[in-house]
């Protein structure tokens, strides 16, 4: 694994306790940064947190809440001079059923947290950027967003909105140090895994050129550079992680 450039700099991601949003933590933690891990479940974070060593953190946060979310970002703040990245990795899937079958309130539940959450921190952390006049966000949203998974309406509608909402925010703010970006993953075998079917997991699966899952490093590595001073002419991008099956 080379060695990105993120010494000294400080990262925020969402749902940091595991998945991605850990994997990601533990490649700019070996890059020589810092991180906070916002998750809501407490004691997993705080697990990661001691997995990762001296420079992690972890508070528990909801990203469905604006007060839970502007908090956050005061006690990050306590103990970090800076947020110089914010990674929102936090989201949920969803049932795989049909539109017409999709409860209603879990397709709710999927915007909250896929969609308005990524809103909420994008939202209360850049106030901090635009003080210190830099900042790197990436938000991780999905090849579903990009194509429309079958029996996904809800996750496949979320991930087309961040990406979507990366692109806004990216133009609003170019005309600063604050950089935007998202990445669009196939699948990657990590717990979210447990929320699909069988069947859903073989769909996807059948949709990779590249006949196989993506793999935590292989996000974290792009993820990490995004999350660097080097990614400075790319603002508003989708960057593509699906083994092929999009290329565009």
């Amino acid at each position: 694994m080379n060695r990105l450039d993120f010494e000294g700099r400080h990262a925020v991601l969402t749902g940091g306790a595991t998945g991605l949003g850990f994997g990601i933590a533990q490649r700019l933690v070996a890059s020589g940064g810092s991180v906070t891990l916002w998750d809501r479940d407490e004691a997993a974070a705080a697990r990661a947190a001691d997995a990762l060593g001296a420079r992690a953190f972890a508070l528990k946060v909801d990203v469905t809440q604006q007060p839970s979310v502007a908090k956050a970002v005061a006690a990050t703040l306590a103990h970090a001079p800076r947020i110089d990245a914010l990674v929102n990795s936090a989201g949920i899937t969803g049932p795989n059923v049909k539109l017409w079958d999709y409860p209603v309130d879990e397709w709710r539940q999927v915007m909250e947290v896929n969609v308005n959450g990524v809103f909420l921190c994008c939202r209360e952390v850049v106030v901090q950027m635009r003080k210190q006049g830099h900042g790197r966000i990436v938000n991780i949203a999905s090849v579903a967003g990009k194509e429309g998974n079958p029996n996904a309406s809800a996750y496949s509608a979320s991930k087309a909105a961040v990406i979507g909402l990366t692109k806004s925010l990216g133009k609003e703010l170019a005309d600063t140090g604050i950089r935007v970006n998202c990445v669009t993953p196939a699948a990657v075998k990590t717990a979210i895994f447990d929320q699909m079917t069988p069947d859903h997991i073989a769909f996807m699966l059948s949709k990779i050129p590249m006949g196989r899952f993506g793999t935590v490093e292989e996000v974290a590595a792009l993820v990490g550079w995004l999350c660097t001073e080097d990614c400075s002419f790319s603002t508003g991008a989708v960057f593509d992680l699906s083994g092929g099956r999009s290329t565009y």
